[in-house]
Formats: C-alpha cells, structure tokens, sequence
C-alpha cells in the first residue's frame, strides 16, 4: 500500500469514494411453513450492514439494512446481493431515507440484485430516497424468480430539495429495473432525468411534481389490479396509474410532495399484501421510530 505524504491534507488525497457490499442468504423451511425463516449468511464490505432480524408478523424475517454515513456522494458505489431459498419469507427495508448528495464530477452507483427460489417470497420497502441538485447517480435493481416465488417491492425517488426551493436543477439521474421469471423477462424499466431538464414540467414527464414512486407485484391477477385501484383513488395530492402486463402489476405515483407518494405506497402494499402473500399489512417496527 502506497503510504499517504505527510504533507498532504486528508481532505485533499484522491479517492474512489465508499465501495460498499451487503450479501444475505435466507432459508425457509419447506416442511413446516409457520416456522421463522433465518438470516443464514450475512457478509459486508465497507460501511453497508444490517440490524439484527425482527419477526413482528409471524415467521416473516424483517431485516433493517443500514448505511451508516447517511448518504452517498460522487465515487460511492453500493452492491447489495440478496438470495432466498425454498419457503423462504423476507421482509427488507430501510431505517431512514437515503441520499445521494452533489457530485463534483464522479458517479454514485447503486446495484441490487435479487434472487427468489420456488417458494420463496421478499418485499422490497426501502424508504424514500433524495437526490440533491448536482447529484450524479447510477440505480440498477434486478429481481430474478423462479416459478412460484412471488415479489413486492417499491422505489420512491425525490428529486430536488422543495422544503429549501432547491429543483433538481442540474445533475443526472439513471434508474433501471429488470424483472425476469427465470429466462423470461417481465419487466425491463429504464428512466434517466437530466437535472433542469423538460421530463421535469412537461405532461408527458413528470408534470410539475418532485416524487416518483414506482411500485411492482408480481404475480398478480386482474382482481388484484381492482383492489389496487380502489386502494388509491381515495388519495389527494397523488397522480396515480396502475397496469397489469404478464402477471405483473405495476404502478406509477407522482406528487409535490414525498409523504404524498409515499402514502399512495404504503395503500398499494396494505392492499395487496393480503391478497398476493396471505399476510396483514403489519408494518416494520423501524418506521415508527
């Protein structure tokens, strides 16, 4: 290892930034459904960690994943790899909302990848995330599923800082998510926002709001897509549109403001929990906190 000058101010040395990895495994157990499913491998790079599982609803894993600086700047790069085998039943979310700050040039780069054996079942709730002006960011999520595994997860982008009058006004955000029932794709989802851009006011993009929540279930039936659309009609302040495409329903919520969209979410998910997992909609000890 090179050794650091004397002479030279920490601040000032170059560096790559954080390189983050989080890897859990998850087991079930096919012969006895009720029982709690267990955090069987748990390894970490870099300040990416996890809080010990809670089990509020039954034998459903609850795992709090934990990114201890608070944000991500320009050069971080955070790789997430989860995998849960036969019977398997998890729950992952986030303590707080996660931030990706200005970025003096590098890009901050985030990639989860997903992986469900038959049987298994995962919900994907993280909180919210903020991407500051200036902010240069690379999302990747990627959820494979064998052919009986089922999939509830959300993605709640909040673009600017509106409390401040701060738009995203410059910067670059590219989100990508992918789907794939073992060799077929279901779902491959692109999005890329240049900060101060048209996509930002314009109809066809995000029409004035500054929150973007991406919602999917899968399987899901056309009953299901009902009740989802029953679920949030009710709510104001939230623009809202839901489909149903080869078994999976996704949906789209604009809004002003974050606890708007956020709202339109968690009705999503208190919907259809019951319907997709057999489950109450019983929330993550961590969100009353």
């Amino acid at each position: 290892m090179e050794a650091l000058d004397p002479n030279v101010l920490p601040h000032t040395v170059p560096s790559r930034g954080w390189q983050a990895r989080l890897d859990l495994g998850f087991a079930g157990d096919p012969a006895l459904p009720a029982a709690r499913t267990r955090l069987v491998r748990r390894s970490h790079v870099g300040p990416l960690r996890v809080q010990r599982p809670f089990y509020p609803d039954g034998p459903v894993c609850n795992v709090y994943i934990v990114h201890p600086p608070g944000g991500v700047v320009g050069g971080d790069r955070l790789d997430l790899r989860i995998s849960a085998d036969h019977a398997a039943q998890v729950l992952l979310t986030t303590p707080a909302a996660g931030k990706f700050y200005r970025s003096a040039g590098p890009e901050a780069r985030q990639r989860v990848e997903i992986r469900l054996q038959d049987g298994a079942t995962l919900e994907w709730l993280q909180q919210e995330t903020i991407h500051y002006p200036g902010a240069l960011v690379r999302q990747q999520t990627l959820v494979r599923l064998d052919a009986s595994a089922r999939f509830i997860g959300w993605d709640l982008a909040a673009y600017g800082l509106p409390a401040r009058g701060e738009r995203y006004d410059s910067g670059r955000v590219v989100q990508g998510f992918e789907l794939w029932r073992g060799e077929q794709p279901l779902l491959l989802d692109q999005l890329l926002l240049q900060g101060g851009g048209a996509a930002f006011d314009s109809r066809w993009g995000l029409d004035g709001a500054t929150a973007l929540g991406t919602f999917v279930a899968c399987p899901a039936t056309a009953d299901d897509l009902g009740a989802a659309r029953d679920a949030v009609a009710p709510l104001a302040g939230v623009s809202a549109g839901l489909s149903l495409v080869d078994g999976v329903l996704i949906g789209r919520v604009l809004a002003r403001q974050t606890d708007a969209a956020m709202r339109a979410l968690l009705a999503l998910w208190r919907a259809l929990r019951p319907r997709l997992l057999g489950r109450p909609a019983v929330l993550p000890r961590i969100w009353a906190t």
